[in-house]
């Protein structure tokens, strides 16, 4: 069960001449009054009694009292916390009857509690390490943090490599009617001589043709003059007639190759070779800016795993307050940073997380409300009371909303009552009695 203040009653502390009440155990007490009357001192008030010298101001006496300050302030878990004399000593009382010191207390009271400005005031990092240190994922986060930075630079220089290769690539000529490899002299001299010594074998055939059809026709005239040597010459002629027609055969499908294009490669080969060179380069290039593409998005990836794997430790963490969050080392809440929350989502952020920091603590001091409008004051004491915290305010106004309003230090009900009380100096005797309610 947290602890939270029950009563509290002060004199002659800073502004405060005398106060005394009963703050709500649940939801926002408000202590209402002008400016400069006191009420801040009663916050201060609360911070020394329970915080110790830490929280002692630095002139703690009222100035218009000759009778030391004197505080006291009785605890939910029975503890009754006393400051009074002229040295301002501690005196805490537990339930049993027995006495203890500051130690006691700082076991359940939270320094933050006691000053949720040093909080509020802190910066952005400051407040997202306390909320990891309770939620104990700072050390992991931390660690996922660095590793996504490291891969952030490695991306970030390797983009910027890739843009200029990319441009580079973008900047080089590419010719599309070459060959895709260079072309070698030798090569196409060889090709050329192939062709044409294919050719001379065709002329070859094409001559023996010529040659046996002109024999065919001697061998018809001697026919002709040499009747008795028919016989032979007719046994040659249709051998020859025979070896024509195989001849006439073998050329019947010759068709001759060009040279021409080889030729034009040979003439135009230093021409053609620059080309191709520049397409292989250009080749080259995109290859490389596309490898570089990849390795970049690669590391984007790597990236938002690890950024979703520092969401999932968060959403997984014991978060004080849904809708909590850290994000690049700022606190976020509902996806807003600190400077972006409103002054009640602030107030709202800062009492979970000191509450969270010290559940025991069931109570926090808040100074200056006046920054809330009655709505959203009042949308936060209902937080406050399901949450089961006793909030502690100052505000400046007169209106219904103050439980207590303080008029030149002293401390009523309504405005209209508060009237300077009469104290009178206490006798030595009375000094060292402990006080009734």
């Amino acid at each position: 069960m947290s602890v939270k203040i029950n009563k509290l009653e002060f004199e002659n502390v800073k502004r405060v001449k005398a106060v005394k009440m009963e703050p709500s155990p649940n939801g926002l007490t408000v202590i209402g009054g002008k400016n400069g009357q006191g009420k801040t001192s009663v916050l201060d008030s609360i911070a020394w009694a329970l915080g110790g010298d830490k929280y002692r101001p630095a002139d703690p006496k009222n100035t218009e009292s000759v009778i030391p300050p004197t505080l006291k302030v009785v605890l939910s878990n029975g503890l009754v916390v006393e400051r009074k004399g002229k040295n301002s000593d501690l005196k805490v009382t537990d339930p049993s009857g027995q006495k203890s010191g500051q130690t006691l207390l700082d076991s359940f009271i939270s320094k933050l509690a006691l000053d949720l400005p040093k909080f509020m005031e802190s910066s952005g990092k400051e407040k997202a390490h306390t909320l990891l240190q309770i939620i104990g994922v700072e050390e992991e986060l931390n660690k996922l943090d660095q590793e996504e930075q490291e891969l952030y630079q490695e991306r970030l220089v390797l983009g910027r490599d890739v843009e200029k290769k990319k441009a580079l690539a973008a900047e080089l000529t590419f010719y599309p009617d070459v060959p895709d490899d260079l072309l070698s002299p030798s090569e196409l001299i060889k090709q050329q001589q192939d062709i044409l010594a294919r050719n001379g074998e065709n002329q070859r055939k094409r001559n023996r043709v010529e040659q046996i059809t002109h024999e065919c026709a001697n061998a018809y005239g001697e026919v002709k003059a040499l009747e008795q040597k028919l016989k032979e010459a007719k046994e040659r002629h249709a051998a020859l007639e025979k070896d024509l027609k195989i001849a006439e055969t073998d050329i019947k499908d010759l068709q001759d190759e060009s040279t021409a294009e080889l030729e034009e490669n040979i003439r135009n080969i230093d021409e053609i070779n620059v080309k191709i060179r520049a397409n292989l380069d250009k080749e080259r290039a995109d290859e490389i800016a596309k490898q570089g593409e990849a390795a970049y998005n690669e590391l984007t990836v790597k990236i938002e795993k690890i950024r979703q794997q520092k969401l999932d430790l968060l959403n997984g963490a014991d978060l004080p307050l849904e809708g909590l969050s850290v994000s690049d080392n700022e606190l976020t809440y509902n996806g807003f940073t600190w400077g972006d929350m409103s002054s009640s989502e602030q107030l709202r952020v800062a009492t979970a997380i000191v509450r969270k920091l010290n559940p025991e603590c069931g109570f926090v001091l808040i100074d200056k409300l006046e920054q809330m409008d009655i709505d959203t004051m009042n949308e936060f004491g209902k937080w406050l009371e399901n949450e089961g915290l006793q909030a502690i305010a100052t505000r400046v106004s007169t209106g219904d909303e103050c439980s207590l309003i303080i008029s030149d230090g002293y401390g009523s009900n309504t405005e209209a009552e508060a009237e300077p009380v009469q104290h009178c100096s206490p006798s030595p005797a009375e000094e060292n009695t402990n006080w009734k309610w």
